[in-house]
């Protein structure tokens, strides 16, 4: 079992004095029951910036071949526990990077490191680094197909509006979520926490983030459609059906 005494003094900055119990006991569970060569505690309550819900991310790194995922909670702290070898890491750097959200990426840059018992952990985490650096560069017809997906949930919504409020809501609220998140593919940003979307809407497009605070605060499902109508012109230019042609794919 780890101990304080084997801990780096790098591993516990002044900030996570309050979850040092919580943090011991997760990492020794881990040491028991695994064998790792690296282990790497992220979050935002280590930050200082966590909400009352707020979870420990804990990154395993080791040289089996398999992944794991685990939930648990230590001192009352829950944890998600992140368990792969090194070469799986890398796969969801480069899947993360496609799908423009670097969790991992984002997780062994500004996590701290507990435990470093191999080269690999560092060269994990310059190479995440690098991918947090890049940018996300969607392209043209990949826009194209977001907004297509968009305006077709706004007719979709359009035509059950007056007989099935309650779908037509769901349909909007999807509609509008795509939209946000276009807002920062389209300016060539990483997609932001879901608790951060809309402050980052509000910093990136304050006329777009006032609308889609408005969409989630109304109640009229024809207000609603309105909103997501008006987003849809201020972020794509589109809230209709469109004339368009995909690229030419091999198959």
């Amino acid at each position: 079992m780890l101990d304080s005494t084997d801990l780096p003094a790098m591993a516990w900055p002044s900030l996570v004095s309050p979850f040092d119990a919580a943090l011991h006991l997760a990492v020794n569970d881990v040491m028991e029951h695994y064998r790792p060569i690296g282990i790497i505690a992220a979050g935002s309550v280590l930050r200082g910036q966590g909400g009352p819900t707020s979870d420990i991310d804990l990154y395993v790194l080791h040289h089996a071949p398999y992944r794991q995922r685990l939930q648990r909670r230590y001192a009352g702290v829950p944890f998600e526990i992140f368990i792969n070898p090194p070469q799986q890491v890398r796969r969801y750097f480069e899947d993360e990077h496609a799908a423009a959200r670097p969790i991992t990426a984002h997780i062994l840059t500004t996590g701290f490191i507990v435990l470093d018992r191999d080269p690999a952990v560092q060269t994990l985490r310059t190479e995440a680094a690098a991918w947090l650096a890049k940018l996300p560069a969607p392209s043209d017809d990949a826009l194209l197909w977001r907004r297509y997906l968009i305006v077709d949930a706004l007719d979709n919504a359009r035509d059950i509006v007056d007989v099935d409020a309650a779908c037509a809501s769901l349909i909007l609220g999807s509609a509008v979520s795509h939209l946000v998140e276009y807002a920062f593919l389209a300016h060539n940003q990483h997609l932001p926490r879901q608790k951060e979307l809309l402050r980052a809407l509000d910093a990136l497009d304050p006329t777009a983030g006032a609308t889609a605070r408005a969409f989630y605060a109304a109640t009229d499902i024809h207000e609603r459609l309105r909103l997501a109508t008006t987003l849809a012109m201020q972020l794509t230019g589109a809230v209709t059906f469109f004339a368009w042609d995909s690229a030419q794919l091999p198959v």
